[in-house]
């Protein structure tokens, strides 16, 4: 029976590292469409989150509308990531963006514990370590091109992401969609008076459809169904292979090759990531493995 329910888990684990993964991927997408709509930023935070919202409530519970501090907390968490990514993704390179918001596992080993009573293990600090020096490679060779302004909001947007992580995590009990979509609501409100001043172009509108329907929203149902069969730091490594196909996306596109640093970097984080992840930590699967059954 002990073995039955471990490989149970364990099957959960797989599927949700693959929903994971399906979910960067998409993510993956963001800077090249965000920069494909001229609008405001702010405007196109809030049109996507319309779209988006819409896509998550066909997968929402009536629990969605049932009120808690994790969910309050992680809707303002996730809708001040959107807004801050995207004003980001339009003032720096989408390089810039994606990687200083990828900081977020700083943020979770620090307040992990805390928040999730799981703590960051010796194998996670060395892979952090490995994974911000492969970011600091991707960094430099882009550096010249961002602004300390889109920079700072990137940074801001890497907080939010955490934090965003962290209280979808607290929700064993409850859809972690749930953040997703108060979050999109609470964007939409923010939003509201860049909205009614946009009129977007037929390419603009192909953008803010893409980013809604796949970027944003698909994504955001299977990271929200695989977030709750692995721990916050496994998920936010394994979203680090976003920031590691956006420039390919950008190469296909506009011809851009990254630089021999932003390669090199690539590929540490890659490393890194992997090796994090083939042998998670027993004890924190433990410790949620009754969860699973429910």
């Amino acid at each position: 029976m002990a073995d039955s329910a471990s490989l149970k888990t364990e099957n959960k684990r797989t599927q949700a590292v693959i929903m994971q993964l399906s979910a960067a991927t998409l993510w993956s997408f963001g800077g090249l469409l965000i920069k494909l709509v001229d609008l405001h930023p702010i405007a196109i935070a809030g049109i996507r989150s319309i779209i988006a919202s819409a896509i998550v409530l066909l997968f929402l519970k009536k629990t969605a509308f049932q009120f808690s501090w994790n969910k309050a907390l992680g809707a303002i968490s996730y809708a001040s990531m959107v807004i801050f990514f995207v004003a980001a993704t339009k003032l720096t390179t989408s390089a810039n963006a994606i990687l200083l918001q990828y900081t977020s596992p700083i943020y979770i080993a620090i307040f992990g514990g805390w928040l999730l009573n799981e703590k960051a293990k010796t194998k996670d600090w060395i892979a952090m370590v490995f994974v911000l020096a492969g970011m600091v490679l991707f960094f430099v060779d882009d550096i010249g091109g961002g602004s300390l302004k889109g920079n700072v909001f990137a940074l801001l947007s890497g907080i939010a992401l955490a934090f965003n992580t962290m209280f979808m995590r607290r929700q064993k009990d409850a859809d972690p969609l749930e953040n997703v979509f108060w979050g999109g609501v609470i964007t939409v409100l923010v939003s509201l008076p860049f909205i009614f001043k946009a009129s977007p172009s037929p390419t603009s509108w192909l953008g803010l459809i893409l980013l809604g329907v796949f970027q944003l929203g698909l994504s955001y149902v299977l990271y929200g169904r695989a977030i709750k069969n692995i721990t916050a730091l496994e998920s936010t490594f394994i979203s680090l292979v976003e920031p590691l196909l956006n420039p390919l996306w950008v190469f296909l596109t506009v011809g851009e090759l990254p630089g021999k640093l932003s390669l090199i970097g690539g590929l540490v984080v890659l490393s890194s990531v992997t090796v994090s992840c083939i042998k998670p930590n027993r004890k924190p699967q433990l410790a949620y493995e009754n969860n699973l059954e429910n």
